[in-house]
């Protein structure tokens, strides 16, 4: 699995490893150039120390031969200070003259600069003057000029080399400072190049979240790639807002469209269905069974547009008028309804008291008819199903259990979807599948909720929770139930 980094990191790590490459090549190279001008300096040094000792010694001659006096000790003394070394060797390197006990050993008198263990040595040659000549191969008598001593001076190197490590730890320094700013400047304009991307970000959570395009976004201050980006950004979540509004104005054109038609069918569909009655009651044999086919059919077409019509009002947010209504009551005329009408199911009611919420009596009887219905379609015949209403707490609960197959798995999720159909009894009746989308657009329209739910000893349960209505308002509910039952 690749590791997750942020761009902005990413970046900064990328500027300190450029800015480490670069600063060690330049480390290396100023490192080789100072080292080497170190070196030469401290033998510049040696040599014009050893040149100076040589111009201010004086060889003398003497009764023993040539020779150094007190002054000239004392000045190699003062020169021998620290950490120097200074010898005077005799013609050939032979023997010391100065110092005469302990000297250490700096090598034969060679012209130059030149290692003598941890020391850097010059010699020197002193010279004296003298006459040469009046022999028969030359003679004429001349002054000649001929080295007699040699005078060494030297200094160890480890004073070269502690000021070499020097340089070598402050460029190290450099390199290590430099790549660190490099990355901490990397990260920082990195963090303002990557603001305005994570502001559409947060946009883009937004949207994804409210599923609203209709959302602000940060003006970007540079007129830069970022800048680009949100101008598009914006102009997509612009043509995004338009098409959903376009796309909201046609389905509310179709809500209308529904919930008219609906409305206006009923009109005929009623006189339709008084006519096929008054026929039917005229007719006899087999144009009387024809007659009743279509009462049927018409039956079922005004139960599908009445349907139709409920669910367009609850899609367009028409309300209608609530008032106080026994839930018990509407649970128990729902029952004997579906009693009457499947005599091969057993239907029991569990209502022993009123439970009155706020509401439309039309469209909870609905709700109490879908849910026994559907119970009696999805269940073989002699499967018991039981309406239960109670009060719990501030809640009404109807509920409407069977002793069937149940739901099956892959419709639970969607068993309360528009036109969900599922297996019926075994006798081919399948229903409309609006009849639990009904339940739960009636129970959303009153503050409440259906949920699908195993009953105890296999089947399905369906139980319905709406807000229960204030206990003064049971009063009132005798009305709404005497004009629930006079519409019927």
């Amino acid at each position: 699995m690749r590791t997750r980094l942020p761009v902005k990191l990413k970046l900064a790590m990328v500027s300190a490893a450029l800015t480490f490459i670069i600063l060690c090549l330049f480390a290396v190279v100023i490192g080789a150039l100072a080292e080497e001008r170190i070196r030469n300096n401290f033998d510049d040094d040696l040599l014009a120390t050893a040149a100076d000792l040589q111009e201010r010694l004086t060889v003398e001659p003497g009764p023993d031969g040539f020779g150094l006096d007190r002054e000239d000790e004392r000045l190699l003394e003062s020169f021998a200070a620290g950490s120097a070394e200074v010898r005077v060797l005799s013609r050939g390197g032979r023997f010391n003259l100065f110092p005469f006990q302990g000297a250490p050993d700096l090598g034969p008198p060679i012209d130059g600069v030149v290692d003598a263990g941890e020391l850097r040595v010059v010699s020197r040659p002193l010279v004296a003057a003298g006459v040469r000549g009046g022999g028969l191969d030359d003679p004429l008598p001349r002054p000649v000029v001929e080295p007699v001593f040699w005078v060494q001076y030297a200094k160890p190197e480890r004073s070269v080399q502690q000021t070499i490590n020097r340089v070598r730890v402050f460029l190290a320094f450099g390199v290590l400072g430099g790549t660190a700013l490099a990355f901490l400047g990397g990260l920082l304009v990195a963090r303002r190049a990557m603001r305005p991307i994570a502001g559409l970000t947060r946009a883009a959570r937004e949207v994804a979240r409210t599923r609203d395009p209709d959302v602000t976004l940060p003006a970007p201050r540079a007129n830069d790639e970022v800048a680009d980006l949100a101008h598009t950004f914006e102009d997509m979540l612009r043509e995004l807002s338009q098409a959903r509004d376009e796309s909201e104005a046609a389905l509310a054109r179709q809500r209308e469209f529904v919930a008219d038609a609906s409305h206006e069918l009923r009109t005929p569909l009623t006189s339709i269905l008084a006519n096929l009655e008054l026929l039917e009651a005229e007719l006899e044999g087999e144009q009387r069974e024809m007659a009743s086919s279509a009462l049927r059919s018409s039956r079922r077409m005004r139960r599908l547009v009445a349907d139709l019509l409920l669910l367009a009002r609850a899609d367009a947010g028409r309300e209608a008028t609530k008032a106080p209504v026994d839930l018990a009551a509407v649970a128990r005329e729902a029952a004997e309804e579906a009693g009457a009408l499947s005599e091969d199911h057993p239907v029991s009611l569990d209502a022993p008291e009123p439970v009155v919420v706020t509401g439309v009596a039309d469209d909870l009887h609905r709700l109490a008819g879908n849910l026994v219905e559907n119970a009696l379609i999805h269940t073989p015949p002699g499967t018991p199903v039981t309406v239960s209403v109670r009060r719990d707490g501030s809640s009404a609960v109807l509920e409407v259990a069977d002793r069937g197959p149940g739901v099956p798995p892959e419709m639970r999720e969607r068993v309360f979807e528009r036109f969900a159909r599922a297996g019926g009894d075994g006798t081919g009746h399948r229903g409309s599948g609006l009849g639990l989308a009904i339940v739960r657009a009636v129970a959303d329209g009153h503050g409440g909720r259906v949920e699908l739910r195993d009953a105890a000893g296999g089947g399905a349960r369906l139980v319905v929770t709406l807000p229960a209505a204030p206990a003064a308002a049971a009063a009132s509910s005798g009305a709404a139930r005497g004009a629930l039952r006079s519409r019927r």
